[in-house]
C-alpha cells in the first residue's frame, strides 16, 4: 500500500485496508470539511503535527525498535502537489529515542523565524544519561533515569543540532514531556518528574518542571517547579504544553493525590515569569496509571483542549473567567466521545480557517497492540455537526494520529 493511499469521507474508500464509517451523504453539504486519511511518510509511527505562521505543515514521526529507535522530521510541500519533503533525522544519536508505551514520543514547536525545535523522552540508551536516582543502587541498571532531551533544526534546514539533555536536577522522567514556542525567541521544554532537592521520590511526590530558553533554543535555565500545589503527578501520563498568540505559556499535566486523584489541572503562567496558577479541568477518579495524553489547539480567536476521561476522549473550549481574572482559563462546555467497548485515547485536534475544529483519538489500542481511528468535526462554537464524524482500520501498534487543516478547509489525518 502506498504511503499516499488516502480516502476522504465525500467518497469511498479505495482500499480494504481503510474502512471509512460514512454516517450519512448529508455530511457532504457545501460547508462541511473534507475528511482524507493517510500514512504517516515513510510508514512511521507517533506522528505530530504543527502549522507554521506560514501556513506550512511540519511533522515529526518513529522509526525503528520501539525501545530504542529514531525521529524524523519532514515538511509538507503544498507547491509539489502535496508531497512531504525528504525526511531529516533529529536525534544525534541512533535509537536514542522511544515509542513503546505510546505516550512517550517526540513533540514539536514552531518558535520565531519559524525554527522548528523538538523535545523528547531519551530511550534507556541515550547520551546524555538522566541525572541518578538516589533511591536507586548503585549497581542498578535502572540507577540513572531517562533525559529530556531537545533540539532544533540548524539554520541551514538541511540539520539537527546535536541533542541536549534539560534536566538539572530533576530524574525519573517517565510519562511524555512535551514542548512550545513563541514568536518572541522563548522555548519551553516541560516534563513531570522527582527532585534531588525534595525528599520523597514516590508518585506523590512528583511534580511539573520547565525549562526555558529566552534566546531559542542556545540554552536553557535551570528547570523550575510549575504545580505549586503538591498535587503528584500521574507517572506514566503524558502532559502537553502551548503558547498563546500572546506568548503565554500554559501546561495541562494529571495529578496522583492520595493515589487515587487522578484529576486533569491547568496550570496557566501568568505575569510572573516564575509562577502559574494552578485550575481543576477534570475529575478521575482511578488507583492505577492510565497512561493518558491531553493536547491543544488554538483558533483565530479561541483556545480548545482535548484530553483522557474514564476511557473516553472530552473535548472543550477553554474561556476567559471574569471571576478570576483576564489571565485564567476555564473550561467550556464539554463534549464526550462515545460508543464501543475499548478505551477511547490519544487526542489529536486540529482548526481550519473557518474556525471548525477536528478531533480525532484511537480506540482498541493496548500494550503492541494497534486498533482504529476515529473522529468527529465540530463547528466554531464548538458544536459537533451531525454526521460529520468517522472511523479508520489499520492503525499500527505503539501508534496514534495526527491531524492538519488545508488551505481549502479539509482535514488530513495522519497516521
Amino acid at each position: 500500500m502506498s504511503s499516499r493511499s488516502s480516502f476522504c469521507i465525500k467518497s469511498k474508500p479505495l482500499s480494504l485496508f481503510f474502512v471509512a464509517t460514512v454516517l450519512a451523504a448529508s455530511a457532504c453539504a457545501e460547508d462541511t470539511p473534507e475528511i482524507s486519511v493517510k500514512r504517516v511518510p515513510d510508514q512511521g509511527l507517533q506522528p505530530q503535527t504543527v502549522m507554521g505562521p506560514d501556513g506550512a505543515v511540519h511533522v515529526i514521526y518513529f522509526k525503528g525498535e520501539p525501545a530504542s529507535g529514531n525521529i524524523f522530521y519532514c515538511r509538507l510541500d503544498r507547491a509539489n502537489g502535496h508531497e512531504w519533503a525528504s525526511p531529516i533525522r533529529v536525534n544525534s544519536q541512533e535509537g536514542s529515542a522511544v515509542a513503546m508505551g505510546t505516550i512517550r514520543g517526540a513533540n514539536i514547536a514552531i518558535g520565531k523565524s519559524n525554527r522548528v525545535h523538538i523535545a523528547w523522552n531519551g530511550s534507556s540508551q541515550s547520551e546524555p544519561k538522566g541525572i541518578p536516582n538516589p533511591a536507586m543502587p548503585k549497581d542498578s541498571p535502572y540507577r540513572f533515569s531517562a533525559p529530556m532531551l531537545y533540539s532544533r533544526l540548524n539554520s541551514d534546514r538541511k540539520s539537527f543540532e546535536e541533542q541536549r539533555n534539560l534536566m538539572t536536577h530533576t530524574y525519573a522522567l517517565d510519562g511524555g514531556g512535551s514542548i512550545a514556542a513563541d514568536q518572541e525567541d522563548r522555548v519551553h521544554v516541560a516534563w513531570h518528574a522527582n527532585s534531588v532537592r525534595d525528599s520523597g521520590s514516590g508518585e506523590k511526590d512528583r511534580a511539573v518542571w520547565v525549562a526555558t530558553s529566552l534566546d531559542s533554543g542556545d540554552s536553557f535555565a535551570t528547570e523550575l517547579r510549575g504545580n505549586q500545589a503538591d498535587t503528584g503527578a500521574c507517572g506514566c501520563c503524558g502532559l502537553s504544553t502551548f503558547c498563546d498568540s500572546r506568548g503565554r505559556l500554559a501546561i495541562i499535566y494529571r495529578t496522583a493525590t492520595d493515589t487515587v486523584n487522578r484529576d486533569l489541572h491547568l496550570l496557566w503562567r501568568g505575569a510572573n515569569e516564575n509562577e502559574f496558577e494552578s485550575q481543576l479541568l477534570s475529575q478521575w477518579s482511578a488507583a492505577t496509571c492510565m497512561m493518558s495524553k491531553s493536547t491543544f489547539c488554538q483558533s483565530a480567536d479561541r483556545t480548545f483542549a482535548a484530553w483522557e476521561w474514564e476511557n473516553r476522549v472530552q473535548y472543550s473550549m477553554l474561556k476567559r473567567d471574569s471571576v478570576l481574572g483576564n489571565d485564567l482559563l476555564g473550561r467550556g462546555r464539554s463534549w464526550t466521545s462515545v460508543g464501543g467497548t475499548s478505551p477511547h485515547k490519544h487526542p489529536c485536534l486540529a482548526v481550519n480557517k473557518a474556525g471548525q475544529m477536528l478531533l480525532a483519538w484511537t480506540e482498541g489500542t493496548g500494550w503492541k497492540r494497534g486498533g482504529e481511528i476515529s473522529w468527529q468535526v465540530f463547528d466554531r462554537l464548538g458544536k459537533p455537526l451531525r454526521r460529520v464524524s468517522g472511523k479508520a482500520k489499520g492503525l499500527p501498534a505503539w501508534s496514534f494520529a495526527a491531524a492538519y487543516a488545508n488551505g481549502d478547509g479539509s482535514f488530513t489525518i495522519l497516521y
